[in-house]
Protein backbone atom coordinates (compact mmCIF):
# COMPACT_ATOMS: atom_id res chain seq x y z
CA UNK A 1 0.00 0.00 0.00
CA UNK A 2 1.31 3.39 -1.02
CA UNK A 3 1.85 5.94 1.74
CA UNK A 4 -0.86 8.61 1.77
CA UNK A 5 1.53 11.52 2.30
CA UNK A 6 -1.06 14.22 1.63
CA UNK A 7 -3.20 12.94 4.50
CA UNK A 8 -0.58 12.99 7.25
CA UNK A 9 -2.05 14.44 10.42
CA UNK A 10 -5.59 13.29 9.67
CA UNK A 11 -7.27 10.73 11.98
CA UNK A 12 -6.43 7.06 11.40
CA UNK A 13 -10.08 6.25 10.70
CA UNK A 14 -10.14 8.68 7.78
CA UNK A 15 -6.81 7.43 6.44
CA UNK A 16 -8.14 3.87 6.58
CA UNK A 17 -11.24 4.89 4.61
CA UNK A 18 -9.11 6.53 1.92
CA UNK A 19 -6.77 3.52 1.88
CA UNK A 20 -9.76 1.28 1.15
CA UNK A 21 -10.88 3.57 -1.68
CA UNK A 22 -7.37 3.44 -3.16
CA UNK A 23 -7.01 -0.34 -2.77
CA UNK A 24 -10.39 -0.94 -4.41
CA UNK A 25 -9.58 1.52 -7.22
CA UNK A 26 -12.52 3.73 -6.26
CA UNK A 27 -10.85 7.04 -5.34
CA UNK A 28 -11.33 8.48 -8.82
CA UNK A 29 -14.97 7.34 -8.91
CA UNK A 30 -15.56 8.92 -5.49
CA UNK A 31 -14.05 12.26 -6.57
CA UNK A 32 -15.95 12.27 -9.87
CA UNK A 33 -19.22 11.60 -8.04
CA UNK A 34 -18.61 14.73 -5.92
CA UNK A 35 -17.06 16.82 -8.69
CA UNK A 36 -18.24 15.67 -12.12
CA UNK A 37 -16.82 18.68 -14.00
CA UNK A 38 -13.62 20.68 -14.04
CA UNK A 39 -13.79 24.47 -13.95
CA UNK A 40 -13.52 26.66 -17.06
CA UNK A 41 -10.98 29.18 -15.67
CA UNK A 42 -8.07 28.36 -17.97
CA UNK A 43 -6.41 31.68 -18.79
CA UNK A 44 -4.47 33.81 -16.35
CA UNK A 45 -6.74 36.74 -17.18
CA UNK A 46 -9.85 34.79 -16.19
CA UNK A 47 -8.05 33.54 -13.06
CA UNK A 48 -7.16 37.14 -12.16
CA UNK A 49 -10.79 38.22 -12.63
CA UNK A 50 -11.98 35.29 -10.50
CA UNK A 51 -9.57 36.16 -7.67
CA UNK A 52 -10.40 39.86 -7.78
CA UNK A 53 -14.14 39.10 -7.68
CA UNK A 54 -13.64 37.05 -4.48
CA UNK A 55 -11.31 39.68 -3.02
CA UNK A 56 -13.83 42.45 -3.67
CA UNK A 57 -16.58 40.40 -2.08
CA UNK A 58 -14.72 39.55 1.15
CA UNK A 59 -11.60 41.72 1.48
CA UNK A 60 -12.61 45.10 0.05
CA UNK A 61 -10.33 47.16 2.26
CA UNK A 62 -7.25 44.96 1.97
CA UNK A 63 -4.20 45.72 -0.15
CA UNK A 64 -4.64 45.36 -3.92
CA UNK A 65 -3.54 42.25 -5.80
CA UNK A 66 -1.14 43.15 -8.60
CA UNK A 67 -0.72 39.75 -10.24
CA UNK A 68 -2.44 36.37 -10.33
CA UNK A 69 -1.02 33.46 -12.31
CA UNK A 70 -0.93 29.73 -12.72
CA UNK A 71 2.56 28.45 -11.87
CA UNK A 72 3.87 25.05 -12.95
CA UNK A 73 6.79 25.13 -10.49
CA UNK A 74 4.90 25.55 -7.23
CA UNK A 75 3.99 21.93 -6.50
CA UNK A 76 7.41 20.55 -7.35
CA UNK A 77 9.50 23.14 -5.54
CA UNK A 78 7.52 24.15 -2.46
CA UNK A 79 5.17 21.21 -1.98
CA UNK A 80 2.48 23.86 -1.92
CA UNK A 81 -0.66 24.38 -3.97
CA UNK A 82 -0.59 28.14 -4.11
CA UNK A 83 1.63 30.95 -3.07
CA UNK A 84 1.07 34.49 -1.88
CA UNK A 85 4.01 36.85 -2.08
CA UNK A 86 4.32 40.33 -0.71
CA UNK A 87 7.07 42.43 -2.23
CA UNK A 88 8.11 45.89 -0.99
CA UNK A 89 10.26 48.18 -3.10
CA UNK A 90 11.54 51.70 -2.57
CA UNK A 91 10.64 54.11 -5.36
CA UNK A 92 12.26 57.43 -4.58
CA UNK A 93 10.92 58.48 -1.21
CA UNK A 94 7.95 56.12 -1.34
CA UNK A 95 7.62 52.49 -0.37
CA UNK A 96 5.58 50.51 -2.92
CA UNK A 97 4.21 47.07 -2.13
CA UNK A 98 2.75 44.38 -4.34
CA UNK A 99 0.69 41.32 -3.53
CA UNK A 100 0.94 38.44 -5.96
CA UNK A 101 -0.94 35.15 -5.97
CA UNK A 102 0.27 32.08 -7.81
CA UNK A 103 -1.81 28.92 -8.12
CA UNK A 104 -0.33 25.54 -9.00
CA UNK A 105 -1.16 24.47 -12.57
CA UNK A 106 -2.50 21.26 -11.04
CA UNK A 107 -5.64 23.30 -10.36
CA UNK A 108 -6.11 24.24 -14.02
CA UNK A 109 -7.81 20.85 -14.39
CA UNK A 110 -9.60 20.65 -11.09
CA UNK A 111 -13.18 21.10 -9.92
CA UNK A 112 -14.24 24.70 -9.35
CA UNK A 113 -14.82 24.27 -5.58
CA UNK A 114 -11.21 23.08 -5.11
CA UNK A 115 -9.84 26.00 -7.13
CA UNK A 116 -11.96 28.31 -4.99
CA UNK A 117 -10.54 26.76 -1.81
CA UNK A 118 -6.97 27.43 -2.99
CA UNK A 119 -7.85 31.01 -3.98
CA UNK A 120 -9.56 31.61 -0.63
CA UNK A 121 -6.46 30.26 1.15
CA UNK A 122 -4.14 32.58 -0.74
CA UNK A 123 -6.46 35.58 -0.33
CA UNK A 124 -6.56 34.96 3.41
CA UNK A 125 -2.77 35.42 3.42
CA UNK A 126 -3.27 38.99 2.20
CA UNK A 127 -4.74 39.75 5.62
CA UNK A 128 -3.20 37.04 7.83
CA UNK A 129 0.36 35.96 7.03
CA UNK A 130 0.47 32.93 9.38
CA UNK A 131 -1.68 29.81 9.52
CA UNK A 132 -3.25 30.75 12.84
CA UNK A 133 -6.78 30.74 14.24
CA UNK A 134 -7.65 34.10 12.64
CA UNK A 135 -6.39 32.82 9.27
CA UNK A 136 -8.64 29.75 9.33
CA UNK A 137 -11.60 31.79 10.58
CA UNK A 138 -11.16 34.07 7.58
CA UNK A 139 -10.94 31.06 5.24
CA UNK A 140 -14.17 29.67 6.74
CA UNK A 141 -15.84 33.07 6.38
CA UNK A 142 -15.03 33.19 2.66
CA UNK A 143 -15.72 29.47 2.11
CA UNK A 144 -17.87 27.74 4.75
CA UNK A 145 -16.84 24.26 3.47
CA UNK A 146 -13.15 25.20 3.56
CA UNK A 147 -11.95 22.24 5.66
CA UNK A 148 -13.87 19.63 3.63
CA UNK A 149 -12.57 21.17 0.40
CA UNK A 150 -9.03 21.12 1.76
CA UNK A 151 -9.40 17.40 2.47
CA UNK A 152 -10.85 16.85 -1.01
CA UNK A 153 -7.91 18.73 -2.54
CA UNK A 154 -5.59 16.32 -0.72
CA UNK A 155 -7.63 13.43 -2.11
CA UNK A 156 -7.23 14.93 -5.58
CA UNK A 157 -3.45 15.10 -5.11
CA UNK A 158 -3.47 11.47 -4.00
CA UNK A 159 -5.50 10.57 -7.09
CA UNK A 160 -3.06 12.43 -9.35
CA UNK A 161 -0.11 10.64 -7.84
CA UNK A 162 -1.64 7.16 -7.91
CA UNK A 163 -3.71 7.12 -11.08
CA UNK A 164 -3.21 10.37 -13.00
CA UNK A 165 -5.62 13.19 -13.83
CA UNK A 166 -9.20 13.14 -12.63
CA UNK A 167 -10.58 14.38 -15.95
CA UNK A 168 -9.49 12.93 -19.25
Amino acid sequence: MKELKYLQGYPDQLINQVSQLVEQGNLKRYLLSKYPEQHAIQSERSLYEYVIELKNQYLKKSAPISKVAYDSKIHMVNHALGMHSFVSRVHGSKLKSKNEIRISTIFKQAPQPLLRMIVVHELAHVKEKDHNKAFYQLCNHMEPDYHQLELDARLLLTQLEIDGPLYN
